[in-house]
């Protein structure tokens, strides 16, 4: 490929011959000849006169080149203790079946489907029959509650629902028709039929509405991929939008399949016949890019896994599914680590497996503290890289593309722009920062393939929501810095950055600190109203397992070290151990909602929460308002 700055200049210098090169790795119905069509600027489209299929990418051409034996799609559940490895063409079939089953239901090209699944391989087969059809499918996160479950009915108006009799969160059993009958209740939309998956832990009792997949898809005859033209919709990807409506991210066909196509090679140096296994949720973008799709375009094995970190039963199952199946290349967000080294910190539970194969760590989601990196890196021996981007995004924005060249790491950057990606730092006027000096991160136009071309159905909100700040920018809702040598630090969202007494502080940088105690497993700051000073913040830690130290000690050591690294000026003096951080389920520590109820709000409780029970816990503890001893 060349150096990461010929090939970067390359992108930038001329998308269009970058990105009609990129296209040669997929298979075309009708090739492009065009790259971009910036007629309807700023609703840019890529590949406007190709035709594609990219279930037929992911599956077919795999199979019609003589490598249907090969493992596409590995399922391990330690919830269940199920293990079950599809070929390319047992997976081809078993998606061909379940396309053939929505056709003789009335699904089409460009109809709707609602997939409501936990994390078994029957909700990839449900995703990539959709996009064999040309239909679009919306994946809702496996125990939505039925409010946020109706509200995207609604606004999908799907055909079909397609969901299972129940998921397993841990060590609980969740039933799931209940919230999916309730969910259909609350919509003003009806969906036609329900497709349930029955699962031994738990059936459904089905309705006149509701047919069971099995029975279905014995009946069906297998489906064709149905060529679309590559600016169709291939899914729409629901996250939470600030008016408590949320945004359907678009996500088109042909910009997807070529952009994750490329950078499975470029980023995650994985090719045919290796294994990526990505520890995520096919309900989030990093499932459905690097779960689903992105392996399967480029011919590798994924791993599909239904467990947790740890509590499934320990903290050492990464380990076990990375050495079973001879993992090159692990993605997964910083706080599975983190509650790894906080159940095992010494990473003891490595000893009794072959990590001989496993050549990077990738996290993404939240921002890598430096203290989980350097735990990772020398537990584990191999590079571990922190890379940053979006359900917008599609694809990373920023990150060390190991497969063109990697570049040195530094501890709290996800290294430096990608391929495709003008990466820019801006102050509130819009005028562009000094390097090293934090502001507003946003991306020139256009995006590259594989970021969403809109909001569904609602153009007007995309740009309000996204280019309106700057004009000729996408507004990525992150602050940050680039440094000298153009390496990127993210350090929180936007509304992370806080005031306190004039002056603009980042409660990640405070994060920095308080993790770097040898007794923090994890850590937020947050910024809470103060009538003198604005803000001020607030920290709140857990302990790491096997800490038996008391915590107004271990508070006061934080209170000093944060001074001593930040000064004065971060004015963090109130730090509590608690228990437990609030989470979403797929690990992002809730800062709003903390924020929102120690500044007396009445926060309500968000639908993609973890567990409940850990707000209820630590409401009290935020409302409170006390000067701590120490200065």
């Amino acid at each position: 490929m060349g150096t990461y700055e010929d090939v970067f200049r390359a992108s930038t210098e001329d998308p269009e011959s970058f990105w009609l090169k990129a296209a040669e790795g997929i298979d075309w119905d009708v090739a492009p000849q065009r790259a971009l069509d910036s007629s309807g600027a700023p609703f840019y489209r890529w590949f406007p006169d190709g035709r594609l299929n990219v279930c037929f990418n992911a599956l077919d051409r795999h199979v019609e080149a003589g490598h249907g034996e090969q493992p596409a799609l590995i399922y391990d559940s330690p919830v269940t203790g199920a293990q079950r490895t599809y070929s390319y063409a047992q997976l081809r079939n078993e998606v061909a079946a379940f396309a053939g089953a929505l056709v003789q239901l009335g699904v089409g090209h460009g109809d709707r489907v609602v997939i409501y699944m936990p994390m078994v391989p029957e909700a990839a087969v449900a995703m990539l029959a959709c996009a064999r059809i040309g239909a679009v499918h919306s994946v809702v996160f496996g125990g939505f509650a039925p409010h946020e479950l109706a509200l995207r009915i609604d606004d999908a108006a799907p055909k079909v629902v397609v969901s299972a009799s129940c998921g397993i969160e841990g060590k609980r059993v969740i039933a799931y028709k209940p919230l999916l009958d309730r969910a259909i209740e609350l919509a003003v939309h009806k969906p036609q039929k329900s497709v349930i998956l029955q699962r031994p832990q738990a059936p459904a009792a089905l309705g006149a509405d509701d047919l069971d997949w099995a029975d279905l898809v014995a009946a069906a005859p297998p489906a064709d991929c149905v060529p679309v033209p590559a600016t169709d919709p291939l899914y729409i990807l629901y996250t939470s939008g600030t008016t408590g409506k949320p945004k359907g991210v678009v996500r088109d066909c042909g910009g997807y399949a070529v952009a994750l196509h490329w950078s499975m090679g470029a980023v995650y140096d994985v090719g045919p016949g290796e294994t990526m296994f990505t520890g995520s949720d096919v309900g989030w973008v990093v499932g459905h890019s690097y779960i689903v799709y992105a392996p399967l375009l480029a011919g590798a094995t994924t791993v599909l896994y239904e467990g947790k970190p740890v509590g499934t039963p320990d903290a050492g199952q990464f380990w076990r599914v990375a050495a079973e199946y001879r993992v090159k290349t692990m993605f997964t967000a910083p706080t599975a680590f983190r509650a790894i080294r906080k159940e095992d910190p010494k990473g003891t539970l490595t000893a009794g497996y072959d990590l001989t194969h496993l050549r990077y760590l990738f996290l993404a989601g939240e921002r890598l503290d430096p203290e989980t990196y350097h735990w990772a890196s020398a537990l584990l021996g191999v590079p571990v890289i922190d890379h940053w981007w979006q359900t917008e995004t599609g694809w990373p924005i920023v990150a060390n593309p190991v497969g063109i060249e990697a570049a040195p790491l530094k501890p709290g950057s996800p290294t430096r722009p990608l391929p495709g990606w003008d990466v820019r730092v801006l102050d509130a006027s819009g005028e562009p920062v000094p390097a090293g000096v934090d502001g507003a991160i946003v991306v020139r136009l256009p995006l590259p393939p594989g970021a969403l071309p809109t909001l569904w159905k609602d153009d007007d909100r995309y740009v309000a929501s996204y280019l309106s700040a700057y004009d000729g920018y996408y507004l990525t809702g992150d602050s940050g810095h680039i440094d000298d040598d153009g390496y990127v630090f993210v350090m929180g969202r936007t509304d992370d950055v806080i005031n306190v007494a004039g002056h603009r502080l980042s409660t990640g940088s405070m994060e920095e600190a308080l993790a770097a105690h040898p007794d923090v497993a994890e850590c937020a700051v947050i910024g809470v109203a103060d009538e003198l000073k604005g803000q001020i913040p607030r920290g709140f830690v857990v302990l790491k397992a096997g800490s038996n130290r008391e915590p107004i000690e271990v508070e006061a050591e934080l209170v000093r070290l944060v001074r001593e690294r930040i000064g004065a000026v971060a004015s963090l003096k109130d730090v509590t151990v608690v228990a437990a951080l609030p989470k979403t389920r797929s690990g992002k520590i809730l800062r709003k909602t903390m924020r929102g109820i120690a500044d007396g709000h009445d926060e309500p409780i968000p639908s993609t929460v973890d567990d409940p029970g850990v707000i209820e816990v630590l409401r009290p503890v935020l409302r409170r308002r006390t000067d701590t001893p120490w200065t």
